[in-house]
C-alpha cells in the first residue's frame, strides 16, 4: 500500500551549499508561516553554535504541506565530521534533493552523501542552488554532477534524475538556467513526481526503525524514526528489539507521540506506515533499534556508521583554578553528560581512561569534538582536554592509520608553499588543475598530518586557500611526521599578568593574554617561535626607587596578544599540554604544572 498523501525527503549537500536556506523558502512557500509572520534567516539552524557559525551540526526534521501532500523534510549537516548524521537520516526517508553550488559544483561531501544515497537505492532530485551568483556556471555543474553520478555507479533510472535550477535566498525554481523561476513551484512538483510514496501495510504488525534520538529534561529521551509499516497508538505497549541482538527484548509502552508540522511537534494519538514520529515513555531507546508489536518482533537492520578516527582524553580540571567557574566539575558531571551525549551522536566513542577522572572521546574529526567540547562549557561544564591523536589499526598484521583526502583550491603563487608544507607532512599529491588563476590540488595525506595544519595553511595562502577533506580509508603507517616547530612561553608563578612583566616577555615570543589576566605557575602564556619551552615572569612588577632616569616613565607599548578560539587551541597544544575548558575562559597549560618538576623531566629525557 502507498501513502500518496506523504513524501520524505533528505536534504543533502556539501557545506555551505545552501540547504538551510532553500528549506527556509519551502516551509515559507509550504504554508507553513502565516504571510505577516516575522521569520529569522537559517530557521532550522536553531542552537547558538549553529547561528554563530553558519553550519548545520544536527540533522532535523520539518514539514510542509503541497497541494494536499504532505512533505516530510530532514535538513542534514554538510560537514564531513558529521557525516554520521547524514548516515542515519537516509533510512528515515524514500529520496534526497541533492544540493549543487552553481559555482562550486560537486564537492567532496557532495561525494560522499550521494554515495550513501545511491547504495541505499534512494531517487534523487539534482538541484544546483545560487545560479544567481555573478560566477554561476550551471551547465558545466550539471555536468560535473552527470559524472559523478556515473563514478559512483548510479542505476539508469538514477541517472535520469530530473534538474532543476534554484536560488535559494529568493525562493525560486526553473527547469533551465535560462528561464528565471517565480516561486519554488517547480521543486514542489518534481518532488510529488519523482520522490516515491512511502509503501507499508497498515494492517500488518508494527515495525518502527530509531534513527535519531532527542532529549528533554521533562520526558526525557525521545525518539524519532519512520513508521514502516502498521499503526502506532498512544499508551501502547510494544517490544524493543535489535537486529544485532535479537534475544535482547523489552517491553516499554509509548506515553506521548507526536507528528511534524513545521518547526512544531504536534501531538497526535496514532500514526500510520510512513509517517515520521516521535515518541517519549520508553526508557533507555537508542538509535538503530525497533518498536515492534509485543507478540511479533521483528527488528530492522541499521545503516553501518563509519568509525570515528581521532582520540582526545576529557578528564576533570585539576588545575590552581579548578572549580571557580564551572558548573558541572566533578568526574560524575563528566561522565553523565558524555554518556547523555551518545545517545544522540552515533559516530561518537566514549571509554573509560588510564585514571578514574579521564575519559578517551573519539569522533570523526577536529570540529566534530570541539563542537562537543564548546557545547559543554556553554552548559556549564568545567575540564580538561589533551591534545588529539588518530586512531590507529591493525589490519593483516600491519600498522595502519586513517588517511584523509585533501580538496585544495589556492592562488597560483601559493601553490610552492602548501605543496612544501603538506609533503612535510607525509602527503601524497593525486592531481593539480589550474582553475582560471588559481589551482585545484589533491592529496592524499595521514590524518595526524593534518591535526595543526589549518592555521598553518591559512597563513600560507594569505587567508585565500579553500581546503576540505574527507576521510579515504586506513593505509600502511606512513612514517614520523614532525611535531610543532613553536614553544611555549610558560608563567613562572601564581599572580596577575602585568604591564611591566608582559613588556618583558614579548621580546620572547607572541602573547595569549593581556594585563590583568590571573595566571598560575605551568600555564601557557604565549608562544616561543625558537621551539623551547620558557618560563617568563608575566606578574614581575618594576621596582619602585626614588631616583628618577630619562624616558624611565614612558609608557611602555604591548603588542595586542593573540587570543587563541578552540579549534586554535587543539591545533597549538603539544603532547605535554592540556587545553583548560571552562564557562568563560580556555586556558594552555602544561601537564607539569611546576617548572622544577618539569625540568628535572627533560632532563631525564635527555639522558
Amino acid at each position: 500500500m502507498k501513502r500518496e498523501d506523504l513524501r520524505n525527503i533528505a536534504i543533502i549537500a556539501h557545506v555551505d551549499h545552501g540547504k538551510t536556506t532553500l528549506v527556509d523558502e519551502m516551509l515559507k512557500q509550504g504554508g507553513v508561516f502565516r504571510d505577516n509572520q516575522a521569520v529569522a534567516d537559517r530557521v532550522m539552524d536553531s542552537n547558538d553554535l549553529e547561528r554563530e557559525r553558519g553550519i548545520t551540526i544536527l540533522a532535523k526534521n520539518t514539514a510542509a504541506h503541497w497541494k494536499g501532500t504532505k512533505i516530510n523534510i530532514v535538513d542534514t549537516p554538510g560537514h564531513a565530521d558529521f557525516s554520521g548524521e547524514v548516515e542515519r537520516i537516509l533510512k528515515m526517508v524514500n529520496g534526497v534533493l541533492l544540493l549543487v553550488d552553481a559555482f562550486e559544483g560537486a564537492m567532496p561531501q557532495t561525494r560522499f552523501v550521494l554515495e550513501k544515497a545511491l547504495e541505499m537505492g534512494h531517487q534523487i532530485i539534482v538541484v544546483v542552488n545560487k545560479v544567481d551568483r555573478p560566477d554561476a556556471r550551471p551547465l558545466e555543474v550539471v555536468d560535473e554532477v552527470l559524472e559523478l553520478l556515473i563514478e559512483l555507479g548510479a542505476s539508469d533510472e538514477q541517472l535520469d534524475s530530473p534538474i532543476l535550477f534554484c536560488s535559494g535566498r529568493e525562493g525560486t525554481a526553473s527547469l533551465s538556467p535560462e528561464v528565471k523561476g517565480t516561486d519554488l513551484a517547480p521543486l514542489f512538483d518534481k518532488i510529488l513526481d519523482q520522490i516515491p510514496a512511502p509503501e507499508g501495510e497498515d494492517e500488518e504488525p508494527l515495525q518502527v526503525l530509531v534513527s535519531s534520538i532527542d532529549y528533554n529534561d521533562f520526558v526525557g529521551r525521545i525518539g524519532i524514526g519512520r513508521i514502516e509499516r502498521g499503526v502506532i497508538h498512544q499508551n501502547e505497549e510494544l517490544a524493543v528489539c535489535n537486529f544485532h541482538e535479537p534475544e535482547n527484548i523489552r517491553k516499554g509502552r509509548v506515553q506521548a507521540l507526536f507528528a511534524i508540522e513545521g518547526l512544531n511537534r504536534v501531538p497526535v494519538t496514532e500514526a500510520k506506515a510512513g509517517d515520521i514520529i516521535c515518541f517519549s515513555g520508553i526508557e533507555n531507546v537508542t538509535i538503530g533499534e525497533t518498536l515492534c508489536a509485543v507478540d511479533h518482533p521483528d527488528p530492522l537492520p541499521f545503516v553501518k556508521i563509519s568509525e570515528p578516527t581521532l582520540e582526545m582524553n576529557f578528564m576533570v580540571n585539576n588545575s590552581p583554578f579548578a572549580g571557580r567557574e564551572g558548573k558541572f566539575v566533578t568526574s560524575r558531571h563528566l561522565r553523565d553528560r558524555l554518556m547523555r551525549e551518545l545517545l544522540k551522536d552515533v559516530s561518537l566513542r566514549v571509554e573509560e581512561g588510564e585514571s578514574a577522572d579521564t575519559f578517551k572521546v573519539a569522533g570523526r574529526g577536529e570540529m566534530h569534538l570541539s563542537i562537543l567540547i564548546e557545547t559543554m562549557r556553554r552548559e556549564g561544564y568545567e575540564f580538561a582536554v589533551s591534545m588529539p591523536h588518530v586512531l590507529y589499526k591493525e589490519i593483516d598484521g600491519q600498522k595502519c592509520e586513517p588517511i584523509e583526502q585533501v580538496f585544495i583550491d589556492v592562488p597560483e603563487d601559493c601553490v610552492g608553499a602548501v605543496v612544501e608544507r603538506l609533503g612535510s607532512r607525509k602527503g601524497e599529491m593525486l592531481s593539480m588543475e589550474p582553475n582560471g588563476s588559481r589551482m585545484k590540488l589533491q592529496y592524499l595525506v595521514p590524518a595526524r598530518g593534518l591535526i595543526g595544519y589549518k592555521s598553518d595553511f591559512l597563513t600560507a595562502t594569505r587567508g585565500e586557500g579553500i581546503m576540505n577533506t574527507i576521510f579515504h580509508g586506513y593505509e600502511p603507517y606512513k612514517g614520523e611526521i614532525p611535531g610543532r616547530s613553536t614553544g611555549s612561553l610558560i608563567a613562572f608563578e601564581t599572580g596577575e599578568a602585568v604591564t611591566y612583566g608582559l613588556f618583558n616577555a614579548q621580546e620572547r615570543g607572541a602573547l595569549f593574554i593581556e594585563p590583568g589576566t590571573p595566571v598560575y605557575e605551568g600555564m601557557i602564556v604565549g608562544m616561543n617561535p625558537k621551539g623551547d619551552d620558557i618560563a617568563v615572569n608575566v606578574c614581575k612588577k618594576k621596582h619602585v626607587t626614588n631616583m628618577r632616569a630619562s624616558g624611565s616613565d614612558e609608557a611602555l607599548r604591548l603588542i595586542p596578544p593573540k587570543k587563541l578560539s578552540l579549534e586554535e587551541s587543539i591545533e597549538f597544544i603539544a603532547p605535554d599540554e592540556f587545553i583548560e575548558v571552562t564557562p568563560t575562559n580556555i586556558r594552555l597549560r602544561k601537564q607539569t604544572l611546576s617548572n622544577t618538576e618539569r625540568l628535572k623531566e627533560v632532563s631525564k629525557l635527555k639522558k
